[in-house]
């Protein structure tokens, strides 16, 4: 069901499968096409599809050790030791539900009802801690690894199954999510209301923040189009908008290379296609290889994400304004 690469060690790959296992593999053992490392009922695994996998990138910690997340409510930590993959339980995805709405402040409670189904989890780079979690019920959460019994946020906006979730790769605070209910969101991490909605009219299987810039990112659908907007240069509409798949194949996957502008998308019926980027979509690439230049470039797009915001949240304030002068 999902994949990921080791950042430092390129032979080892992480496996997620249907039937709640996880999996390591050595491609560097040739002849050999069998795990190294396999979670079993013995050991601790899974109850449901594993949905995402993701290798821990923090250099604090010496042992090589991955995330993964799943249906049955639980992100799961396996740390690799001599002969088995050790679990341990990162957090619990308790479904809140809140059924006082019509209720005084002082009679408001939360009620909590078993575990929320996981479908996707990304860890900020800047903060390493914090990770963000999509659930089947539309919910995202915001959590850390230091408190492993509740959320630090929750965030509202979705009405169907979240699919996926990235941080920006600039900013410490903006992120993206996408979702069965044909919309893709894009969020501030103090704001609970999404900053800007993208109505797709189907449903979105993933998204993806460009590595080359702070305001591309790209989306793929259920009707197998492939789209990439740039907010620096429209805020509203995509720059493209390209079939990707043949037979209108739902297209479920999508990656940005990070030394060529080529994109992979991936459909239901295991079939992967390549795109190379137009030069106006690309127009942002680092050419120069030198490290001030990159830092420099590195600077600039932080900020970019920001101004996005600031004007988004500038017009909401305009908008509730004018409400609240007509509310009587």
């Amino acid at each position: 069901m999902c994949l990921d690469w080791h950042p430092k060690n390129p032979a080892l790959l992480a496996v997620g499968l249907y039937d709640g296992t996880v999996q390591v593999f050595d491609i560097r053992l040739k002849g050999n096409n069998k795990p190294i490392y396999m979670s079993t009922v013995r050991t601790s695994k899974h109850t449901d599809p594993v949905w995402e996998v993701r290798w821990n990138t923090d250099e604090n910690i010496k042992k090589l050790n991955f995330y993964s997340i799943s249906s049955d409510g639980r992100v799961t930590n396996w740390s690799l030791m001599k002969n088995k993959l050790e679990a341990e339980e990162v957090i619990k995805l308790r479904l809140v539900v809140d059924e006082n709405k019509g209720l005084s402040q002082n009679k408001q409670e939360t009620f909590l009802y078993g575990l929320a189904g996981g479908m996707c989890f990304d860890f900020n780079r800047f903060k390493s801690h914090y990770f963000l979690v999509g659930t089947e019920e539309g919910k995202i959460h915001l959590c850390s690894k230091a408190y492993s019994g509740q959320y630090i946020q929750t965030y509202d906006g979705h009405y169907l199954a979240v699919y996926s979730i990235k941080w920006n790769k600039f900013h410490p605070r903006t992120f993206l999510s996408c979702s069965a209910d044909w919309t893709v969101k894009m969020w501030d991490m103090d704001i609970t209301r999404a900053i800007m909605t993208f109505d797709m009219g189907c449903a979105v299987g993933d998204i993806e923040w460009a590595p080359y810039s702070s305001t591309v990112f790209s989306a793929v659908t259920y009707q197998g189009n492939l789209f990439v907007w740039d907010l620096h240069q429209d805020k509203h509409k995509h720059l493209c908008d390209h079939p990707a798949m043949k037979k209108n194949n739902k297209a479920l996957h999508l990656s940005f290379n990070y030394e060529d502008p080529i994109i992979l998308v991936g459909d239901e019926k295991g079939g992967v296609n390549s795109f190379k980027l137009s030069h106006s979509l690309r127009k942002r690439i680092i050419v120069d290889e030198k490290a001030e230049e990159e830092r420099k470039k590195a600077e600039g797009e932080k900020f970019k994400p920001t101004d996005v915001i600031a004007l988004e949240c500038d017009k909401m304030e305009v908008f509730l304004d004018s409400l609240d002068k007509h509310v009587y």
